[in-house]
């Protein structure tokens, strides 16, 4: 047992130093989520204090153009906002929804999974149909219609007050099928096994041979999907964003910052967007390369390890 944790270890330095781009994606994705939750200390200005917000300062370029101003690095937007602070912000934004959401997802659909499956019959069958009905209706659409549902009863000022937990609630109840299946399908496997049978000999009961047992024997596939599922709520967050129904204006995202700047590309203010977009792609290809890395890492098979 001592030499386990060691040799894991070592596998584990082994397998990044040949997949540089999983290293690269950690520190990265780690080097942007420090910068997020660290925002208030790092962002020179503060880009929901709109007091502070001057129109004579909009639509001024990156710092290294032509035009651009050393106060505003990454430059303004069509408010007069600074982007670089409001990409820290907006990157937090979106960051705590997806992690928040998937949460949620988990909650609902790994208990669901491992009972339908421990209990089978009537349990089971009902599980099976709610999640093939959820998973056939388009997650982003049940979400469009939830937020103009609230939208339409709160008005944009309260959609504003509870954005976050709003958007939250509504991707986390969207795609629970997903955990529900992965547990489902993990929990046929382990229930079969000895260590089961055993301690239900003993007399352990359902909860505990679930929760205690068997849950920990299926962590590896959950914690795989729900990186991948992380990358999916913060591209369903950004957006809901675009089309209005997701943060408001005044407390900018990733998809409220892309929104914001999309008339004016053309205008010749790219940078609203464009930057704004190429840290939204950034965080979900590293996301989705820690999820792969760890898909590799669990099923040792597919690494041929």
């Amino acid at each position: 047992m001592t030499d386990a944790v060691p040799n894991r270890l070592s596998s584990t330095g082994t397998r990044l130093k040949m997949r540089p781009s999983t290293g690269l994606a950690a520190t990265l994705l780690g080097l942007i989520g420090l910068a997020a939750l660290l925002a208030p200390l790092i962002a020179p200005h503060n880009p929901f204090d709109l007091a502070s917000l001057d129109v004579l300062d909009a639509e001024i370029p990156p710092s290294w153009l032509q035009g651009g101003d050393a106060s505003f690095p990454l430059g303004t937007d069509a408010q007069g906002r600074d982007l670089f602070s409001a990409i820290l912000y907006g990157t937090r934004i979106s960051l705590v929804v997806g992690v928040l959401a998937v949460l949620i997802q988990a909650a609902i659909g790994v208990p669901l999974g491992l009972f339908a499956s421990y209990r089978g019959g009537i349990a089971d069958s009902f599980v099976v149909r709610a999640a093939d009905v959820q998973l056939s209706l388009s997650t982003l659409m049940l979400a469009i219609i939830a937020m103009a549902l609230v939208r339409a009863s709160l008005g944009g000022e309260g959609l504003g007050t509870y954005a976050v937990p709003l958007l939250v609630l509504v991707i986390g109840l969207a795609e629970w099928p997903y955990f529900a299946r992965t547990a489902r399908a993990a929990t046929h496997v382990e229930a079969a096994k000895d260590y089961v049978l055993a301690a239900r000999a003993l007399g352990a009961s359902d909860c505990i041979i679930l929760f205690r047992h068997i849950l920990p024997n299926i962590l590896s596939p959950l914690i795989v999907l729900g990186a991948t599922q992380v990358a999916g709520a913060i591209m369903a967050e950004a957006a809901l964003s675009f089309l209005g129904l997701g943060m408001p204006v005044t407390k900018p995202s990733l998809g409220t910052l892309i929104r914001s700047g999309y008339d004016l590309i053309f205008a010749g203010a790219w940078w609203v967007t464009v930057i704004p977009g190429l840290m939204l792609i950034t965080i979900l290809v590293c996301i989705n390369l820690l999820g792969d890395a760890l898909r590799d890492w669990t099923v040792p098979r597919l690494s041929g390890h």
